[in-house]
């Protein structure tokens, strides 16, 4: 299956690349990192506010958008991008790993996971061919599929040989629907190397927790399929970081260089430069928000909690190389009274800043890939951060 992705440049001395995936929503220039909105929202941000600090492609969630407000709303409403006011690209998670995480009850099956909801503990049953009717009425740019995910950390081999076997025959009735839900593949290449594409992309998700021989096995097999696109998930889940880059280039190792590696659940800079040295692509998580709403900021000096006491004089920016509303506007001072103030305006500066600061870096790291200076980057870059 042709793979609407365009590589650009390719550092010398590693894995590292520059690339554009191309949507039915635009162009998205690779490295990249994708803000959450798990429920058509990235929390305490609007639309404009993503735009303002240059995200190009959010992640939504399939599990949480099913559940509530459905997906046959949004169907109703237009689909996911007119809901929440979003005119660049999104890919949705299939919810996999929420059934995994959130669910009180869940049993896996060949038919699929029968799980109850957190909400109010009814049952619902996620196969692989109706996660990808879901997507649809998502109307999301870009549909994973429905996999087994387990804890990544002290993991048995036996369970992750069980849980990859499953997701492989998953991903292949879910390859197949897929043709039956989009029969034209309505992709064209143009004359200057770029694509035009008018279609919902399907990328498949690879398993094999830590162990590298379950991850070469799982990527080799996930190269036959017709997709246009690849996720390495059941990853940053507490194993320690050598598990984590050896399983990123056994799969990366054993995949056509001309589609996408997404590392599902990525939000940490150092890690993803070590993901990108390796061969990865796209990344996402919750984990710049989430550390924002407790006071803490990344500049490019390293992490800073706002919380503290030395901030409450201090009159300069969270970070002067920073170029955010936050950054521009208002002093560690100011921020710092917010946050002790219990001001969820600090949530909304703060969320924002720390998302800037990842895709100001994955600004930088393209940069550094292009100019072949990618790996000393990366050296400065964790030599002043940590």
């Amino acid at each position: 299956m042709i793979s609407p992705f365009k590589i650009l440049t390719k550092d010398p001395q590693s894995k590292a690349r520059t690339g554009i995936l191309y949507t039915k929503h635009g162009p998205v220039k690779t490295p990249v990192f994708m803000p959450v909105a798990t429920q058509a929202s990235v929390k305490a941000l609007t639309s404009a506010d993503l735009k303002d600090i240059h995200a190009e492609c959010l992640l939504s969630n399939t599990y949480h958008l099913y559940l509530r407000p459905t997906t046959k709303i949004l169907k109703q409403l237009g689909g996911l991008h007119k809901f929440m006011k979003w005119d660049g690209s999104i890919l949705t998670d299939s919810g996999g790993f929420q059934v995994y995480s959130l669910s009180q009850f869940r049993k896996i099956s060949e038919e699929g996971v029968l799980f109850r909801s957190h909400h109010d503990g009814s049952k619902h049953l996620f196969t692989p061919e109706n996660v990808i009717e879901f997507e649809s009425e998502i109307g999301s740019d870009i549909w994973t599929m429905l996999d087994v995910c387990i804890h990544a950390k002290d993991p048995s081999k036996r369970d992750a040989r069980e849980a990859l076997e499953q997701t492989k025959r998953w991903a292949v009735r879910a390859a197949k629907h897929y043709q039956k839900v989009v029969p034209q593949q309505n992709i064209v290449q143009n004359s200057d190397g770029s694509f035009t594409v008018n279609n919902s992309l399907l990328f498949g998700i690879i398993q094999g927790s830590i162990f590298t021989d379950l991850r070469k096995e799982a990527a080799l097999h996930m190269a036959e399929l017709p997709t246009h696109g690849y996720c390495l998930g059941g990853l940053s889940l507490g194993e320690t970081q050598e598990q984590m880059n050896d399983a990123v280039l056994a799969v990366t190792e054993n995949l056509p260089e001309n589609k996408p590696r997404y590392f599902m659940g990525l939000g940490t800079p150092v890690e993803i430069l070590n993901s990108v040295e390796r061969g990865v692509d796209m990344f996402d998580c919750v984990w710049p928000t989430r550390v924002a709403r407790n006071g803490m900021v990344m500049t490019d000096e390293g992490r800073m909690n706002i919380k503290n006491a030395c901030y409450r004089l201090d009159e300069r920016p969270l970070d002067e190389n920073c170029d955010c509303f936050a950054c521009r506007n208002y002093s560690r001072a100011y921020l710092s009274h917010l946050f002790r103030s219990g001001e969820l305006t600090s949530h909304r500066l703060l969320s924002m800043h720390n998302i800037r600061f990842l895709t100001r870096t994955m600004e930088r790291v393209r940069e550094s890939i292009e100019n072949g200076t990618f790996l000393k980057f990366k050296e400065e870059f964790i030599k002043k951060y940590e």
